[in-house]
C-alpha cells in the first residue's frame, strides 16, 4: 500500500523536491526491514490485549498428550491461552499490505495462503476448545481428512495459477517453464501441471502439518520458524533479480522479490510471539498459528522454485514429522512395540531426561544447521 501511494504521489514529492528521500522506500531490502519491525511491534503491541481475551474467554489447549510423566509436566499450563495465530496471521497480512507491492501476484497468493490456512486453524482451534468445555475431551477439532481437503484445495488453486506463468521464469538452463530444482544439481526437472499440483500439496500439507507437530513445547516450534525464514527471506530476494539468480544457477521469477517483505513480516511476527510463547510461555499459537506459518514458508518454496531446499532449511520440521510417521507405522505394524518414547521426537527426548528449555534451545541450534547447510546449497551447483 505504501509502495503504490509513493509512485500516485511521485510527481508531487518530485516538485517539493522530496523525491530523493522518498525514493529510498522503493528499495526492497528497505521495505524488508521495515516489514519486520512493523510485524514485530504489531505483535508486542496487541500480545497483551489478545492474552487477556483469550483469558476471559478461556480458550485454553489440551494437556492430555497420552503419557502420564508428559501430562503431570504440562499439567500445570492447563490454563494458558491458546489460539495465539490470531496475533500472528493478522500482524503479518497488516505489515505484507502496507510495505510490500500489494498489486504483485506473488504476494497475493502469499496472503491468500497465511489467511486460508489461518481460518482452517482457527475453526480446529475454536472445535477442540468447544468440544473441551462441553464433555472435556481434547483432539475432537477436525479431523486430519477434513484438514486434507481445504489443504488439496489450496495447493490446487496455487498451482494453477502459478503454473500460468510458467513462461515468465528463466531457469538456469537458459529455458523457460515450472521445473523442479535440486540442490547440489545445476540442471532443472521440468514437471506439468499433474505433477506441480501433487508436488504443491506435498509442500503445502507438508510444511502446515509438521510446523504443527513440532509445537509441543513452549517457543519450540515459532523459534524453529526462524532460520528456515531467514533463508527464504534470502533466497526471494535472490530469485527476483536476474543478475544473482543467473550468478547461483537459480530460476529467474519474475516479482519474486517482493516475498522477501512477505517472508520479513512472517520473521517479525515470529520474532515478536517468541517474546511471549518463550518459556513460561503466556500463550501458545495453536492450529492458527503453526498451519498459516508452515503453508506460508511452504508457498515461498514453491514460488522460489525451491521446494528440494525447503526440506533442508526446515530439517528440523522433517525430522519432527518423520518421528510420528515412523512411530506410528512401526506401532501398528509390531502390534503396540515403539521406536521412541514418545513422538513427535521432542517428547522422546523430554523424556529420556532432557530439561524442556535443553531441547528446546537444542532443537532451535539444530534448526539453525540445517539452515546454514542451505545456504552453502547456493554455491554447490
Amino acid at each position: 500500500m505504501f509502495y503504490q501511494l509513493l509512485f500516485y504521489f511521485q510527481e508531487f514529492l518530485q516538485r517539493a523536491d522530496l523525491w530523493r528521500f522518498a525514493n529510498v522506500f522503493r528499495y526492497q531490502t528497505f521495505r524488508m526491514t521495515f516489514a519486520i519491525v512493523t510485524s514485530f511491534f504489531l505483535v508486542m503491541a496487541f500480545a497483551p490485549w489478545i492474552i487477556k481475551i483469550l483469558k476471559d474467554m478461556k480458550v485454553r489447549g489440551g494437556t492430555d498428550f497420552g503419557n502420564k510423566t508428559i501430562d503431570q509436566i504440562y499439567a500445570s499450563r492447563a490454563s494458558t491461552p491458546t489460539m495465539g495465530g490470531v496475533l500472528i496471521v493478522p500482524a503479518i497480512v497488516v505489515s505484507t499490505l502496507f510495505w510490500a507491492d500489494i498489486l504483485n501476484f506473488h504476494v497475493f497468493l502469499g496472503l491468500l495462503t497465511v489467511v486460508w490456512l489461518g481460518t482452517l486453524g482457527a475453526v480446529d482451534d475454536y472445535l477442540k476448545m468447544a468440544k473441551k468445555k462441553a464433555d472435556g475431551k481434547r483432539d475432537a477439532g477436525l479431523r486430519m481428512w477434513e484438514k486434507l481437503i481445504f489443504q488439496i484445495a489450496l495447493a490446487a488453486i496455487l498451482a494453477m495459477f502459478l503454473y500460468r506463468m510458467r513462461g515468465d521464469i528463466r531457469l538456469p538452463e537458459d529455458g523457460t517453464g515450472i521445473a523442479l530444482n535440486l540442490p547440489f544439481y545445476k540442471f532443472p526437472i521440468h514437471l506439468t501441471l499433474w505433477a506441480f499440483v501433487l508436488v504443491c500439496f506435498l509442500v503445502v500439507a507438508g510444511t502446515s502439518n509438521a510446523v504443527n507437530l513440532t509445537d509441543g513445547m513452549d517457543g519450540l516450534a515459532i523459534g524453529s520458524m526462524v532460520p528456515p525464514t531467514i533463508v527464504f527471506l534470502i533466497v526471494g530476494y535472490l530469485a527476483g533479480r536476474v543478475d544473482y539468480s543467473a550468478y547461483l544457477y537459480l530460476p529467474y521469477v519474475p516479482g519474486a522479490g517482493e516475498l522477501s517483505i512477505f517472508c520479513g513480516a512472517i520473521l517479525g511476527a515470529c520474532l515478536g510471539f517468541l517474546w511471549y510463547n518463550c518459556p513460561p510461555a503466556q500463550v501458545f499459537m495453536g492450529d492458527t498459528g503453526s498451519l498459516a506459518l508452515g503453508g506460508a514458508i511452504g508457498y515461498v518454496a514453491i514460488a522460489t522454485r525451491q521446494e528440494m531446499m525447503l526440506l533442508i532449511a526446515g530439517g528440523l520440521f522433517v525430522i519432527e514429522a518423520l518421528s510420528v510417521i515412523l512411530q506410528v507405522s512401526y506401532f501398528k505394524l509390531t502390534h503396540g512395540k515403539r521406536i521412541f518414547k514418545m513422538s513427535p521426537i521432542h517428547h522422546h527426548f523430554h523424556l529420556s531426561g532432557w530439561e524442556e528449555t535443553q531441547t528446546v534451545v537444542r532443537f532451535w541450534l539444530l534448526g539453525a544447521m540445517f539452515a546454514a547447510l542451505a545456504l552453502a546449497t547456493l554455491k554447490l551447483r
